[in-house]
């Protein structure tokens, strides 16, 4: 749905972004992480048609973003980092004005103005002014600008960012809403706990270069040498821990009152065999499992040793 090969843009003598290639198959919750200053937003207004390559090319739902920009328009709705300035005119207004823009049919606008409305949870806003809205309120309505033309490919750059909790968390249902309708979503931050349970995979950019891509278990497997286990017992972890220790795949243990983490170096079998270990020993275990990944994990892994 989107195939980038070898996009780079310069300025100058300074590079931001190189030689980036990337695709993301349709459905995808895609996250595109990295600090602030790393290519993130510079690639993503190239897919909006709204930045010039330096070399490279993409393409979104078969549509050249180079040679077919208008056919790519109407495939995607972007999402800018900022709001911009709209004084003056109601939600409904702005709404319209797009809808206007992407040439949806005068007899059609109303139902689509509609539908667009409710799935936002803003109706109750129509007739409010933009500019009085609360950040939150401003947030959804850009995303509700994104969908009056149903566009396959939603490219959304930090659409959380400046939120509160409560309104990251209802941001976040939205993007699995439109997911589970079977929109194929780019989405940016430099807050990894924005995508942590949103994405189907991710990819990190640092420095203009993309380090690592794909779904984030197989992306953790790539870089973790050794896997982790989270054991808990359920009183005195002694004879736990010193059966765990015995086990000569077991490299670390960080043990904690009634509980460790441990870097284990075994395969699957392995696993299995300490885990009758400590079955057997009635040691008091009450859970035995591999630790999940967190973004956080898998962001250090990737640019520690590769980024200097």
């Amino acid at each position: 749905m989107i195939d980038i090969r070898n996009f780079g843009k310069q300025y100058g003598d300074f590079t931001a972004v190189a030689n980036l290639n990337l695709q993301i198959p349709a459905g995808e919750m895609f996250g595109f992480i990295g600090p602030n200053g790393a290519g993130k937003s510079t690639t993503i207004r190239f897919l909006a048609t709204l930045l010039k390559a330096t070399h490279g090319e993409a393409t979104i739902n078969g549509h050249s973003v180079t040679s077919d920009p208008i056919g790519v328009r109407r495939s995607v709705g972007y999402m800018p980092d900022n709001f911009g300035v709209y004084d003056g005119m109601k939600v409904w207004e702005f709404l319209d004005f797009f809808a206007v823009a992407y040439q949806v049919p005068r007899n059609r606008r109303k139902a689509v103005l509609s539908d667009v409305l409710e799935l936002l949870d803003l109706t109750h806003k129509r007739d409010d002014y933009v500019n009085g809205l609360s950040r939150g309120m401003k947030q959804r309505l850009c995303l509700a600008k994104t969908l009056v033309h149903d566009p396959p490919v939603l490219i959304l750059d930090e659409p959380a960012s400046g939120l509160d909790p409560r309104a990251r968390l209802e941001v976040k249902a939205l993007l699995k809403e439109l997911r589970s309708m079977g929109k194929t979503i780019l989405i940016s931050s430099h807050i990894l706990t924005e995508l942590a349970d949103c994405c189907t995979s991710i990819g990190i950019i640092e420095r203009g270069q993309l380090l690592l891509h794909g779904p984030i278990d197989q992306v953790y497997r790539k870089l973790q040498k050794q896997r982790i286990l989270d054991i808990r017992f359920t009183g005195d972890p002694a004879a736990g821990l010193s059966l765990i220790r015995s086990d000569p795949n077991v490299h670390q243990v960080h043990e904690n009152s009634r509980s460790c983490t441990i870097e284990y170096a075994g395969k699957d079998a392995d696993v299995q065999r300490l885990l009758r270990t400590l079955t057997k020993a009635d040691c008091g275990l009450i859970s035995f499992a591999d630790k999940e990944p967190t973004l956080e994990d898998v962001f250090m892994l990737v640019t520690k040793g590769l980024v200097t």
